[in-house]
């Protein structure tokens, strides 16, 4: 009995001995150190002291006295408010004290009198941006964690939020800084000399709050004071003015409103102020400037007024319809001038002055387009339409350029060099493109060809043959085959007579034989 009970003991010890070792290995497998459970306490009223020593520094900061100031002991503090949870409490703070201190700054500027007022503006304006960069960097921690966790404004953008929405658009404050801000540019547009960078310090201040408050705060406002007063200058001009007056009076402020962007303004607004100016100066006036009695459009174009009508040319190319405008006041005039010129029966007398006066006039038309018109196409494709309409109306047209050419290949050629000979040349068949009826000319000048040809009265077989060639450049080779036939003619006239004296030496000093072998399809009858 004991022997058995002794047996059954050691294997219930054994089987407990097993248990607990492997329950000891287990827990030697799993052994972790786990965080100190017993929560840290803080100071209940170290967020108040902590808070109440930043918030001294801020009215410090504002107070100009951040010389004694230790930065880095103020960002411990405030990163220590963030860590321990109280980030809402610092920024709240922050908000309450900014706020405190603009309403200060907000009723001082109130009370500025006369040009102190805006001087004080841009002063505290300047102020509160150093002290805001000072705070920003005090709560840099609160900036990056805080702020950007809770979706907060940041430091630097609640600063600007809070002096816009206290100071610029405080009820006494808003109305009062636009008024002076728009009657020192008036001043200044008036020719009063004004203090340009502080201007340019107190409206970037608008720019700096935002786009939306430069444009709706200052910049709708400007432009339409700008309106008003270039829609009162203008009506002062034009009726004071002649044409030329105005268009250098209405290019003056294109000028001085660029330079004016330049210096005080926001570049966006450069091409809104330029259109205010193009529209109340030039747009609103076109049809009286160029229809101006004794001064308007077709006055310079008799006058060969370059400048002025340069001048007109790049101020209305600004606005719509303007170059359009300039263009047909000077087709009407080419045409009623042309028509004049063609058909008056005394001009046509001459036929070689009658076509002298249509080179001088294009030859005029074509130096206004070039200097003052800046060569523009569509100015000289409407120069060469009044040439065409007007040509056209006398119906002797290319008998009398055949006449002119006959003229100056005779006799008017004399003396003149080659480059001079070949401009004639162009000049003449540039009106023969104007012609409608070209076989007619073809007709003429094949007579008046053939005469100069068997007469030996041509100045210039060059000039002949060039001629020649720009006409086939024009009409192509039928319209010149002819023509060539003529002078492939008398050149074989030539050789023959040439070849006959050589073989017959005996003859030279007898009478002179002249024998011209002809093409019957070539010449005229």
């Amino acid at each position: 009995m004991s022997n058995r009970f002794f047996v059954i003991s050691l294997v219930f010890w054994f089987s407990i001995s097993v248990i607990f070792f492997n329950m000891s290995n287990q827990k030697k497998r799993n052994f972790q150190i786990e965080a100190f459970k017993q929560r840290v306490v803080v100071d209940p009223k170290y967020a108040d002291k902590t808070w109440k020593i930043l918030e001294h520094a801020i009215h410090e900061i504002y107070n100009h006295n951040a010389s004694g100031l230790s930065f880095e002991e103020l960002y411990r503090n405030a990163y220590n408010m963030v860590l321990h949870k109280y980030g809402d409490k610092l920024y709240n703070g922050l908000v309450t004290t900014m706020t405190f201190h603009l309403n200060e700054i907000c009723k001082s500027i109130e009370e500025a009198q006369g040009g102190a007022f805006i001087e004080l503006i841009n002063r505290k304006w300047n102020d509160h941006n150093k002290a805001l960069q000072m705070i920003r960097d005090i709560l840099m921690y609160m900036d990056r964690t805080y702020i950007s966790s809770t979706k907060k404004t940041h430091v630097h953008e609640l600063g600007l939020h809070l002096w816009r929405d206290n100071v610029v658009y405080s009820s006494k404050i808003q109305t009062r800084l636009l008024n002076t801000l728009l009657d020192l540019v008036h001043k200044e547009r008036t020719g009063e000399v004004i203090d340009r960078l502080l201007m340019r310090n107190v409206i970037k201040m608008f720019m700096d709050l935002g786009e939306s408050v430069y444009q709706e705060d200052f910049e709708k406002p400007f432009l339409e004071a700008s309106a008003e007063f270039y829609k009162v200058e203008s009506q002062g001009c034009i009726e004071s003015c002649d044409c030329g007056d105005y268009l250098k009076k209405a290019e003056k402020p294109l000028v001085e409103e660029v330079e004016r962007v330049a210096h005080y303004l926001d570049a966006k607004s450069e091409a809104k102020i330029t259109s205010v100016v193009e529209r109340e100066m030039i747009a609103n006036h076109v049809q009286r400037l160029v229809h101006m009695e004794n001064s308007g459009l077709v006055n310079m174009l008799l006058n060969d007024k370059y400048e002025d009508m340069g001048r007109m040319y790049s101020l209305f190319r600004r606005v719509a319809n303007g170059l359009v405008t300039i263009r047909d006041v000077m087709t009407l005039h080419l045409r009623e001038m042309g028509k004049q010129l063609v058909t008056d029966p005394e001009k046509s007398k001459d036929p070689v002055e009658f076509v002298q006066r249509l080179l001088d006039e294009r030859d005029k038309y074509d130096k206004i387009i070039n200097m003052a018109f800046n060569n523009d196409k569509t100015f000289q494709n409407a120069l060469n339409s009044s040439f065409e309409y007007f040509l056209n109306l006398n119906t002797r047209s290319p008998e009398f350029i055949s006449l002119f050419v006959d003229d100056k290949l005779r006799k008017g050629l004399k003396g003149v060099g080659e480059e001079d000979v070949d401009l004639i040349l162009d000049k003449v068949v540039m009106l023969f493109r104007y012609l409608q009826e070209k076989d007619v000319f073809e007709k003429y000048y094949k007579q008046h060809l053939a005469k100069r040809l068997l007469s030996g009265k041509t100045v210039s077989d060059d000039a002949e043959r060039n001629l020649i060639v720009k006409l086939k450049t024009e009409c192509g080779y039928q319209f010149t085959s002819k023509l060539e036939g003529m002078f492939t003619d008398m050149k074989t006239s030539h050789d023959t007579l040439l070849g006959f004296y050589n073989s017959h030496p005996e003859l030279s000093e007898g009478p002179t034989l002249v024998v011209q072998v002809l093409t019957t399809g070539s010449w005229p009858t």
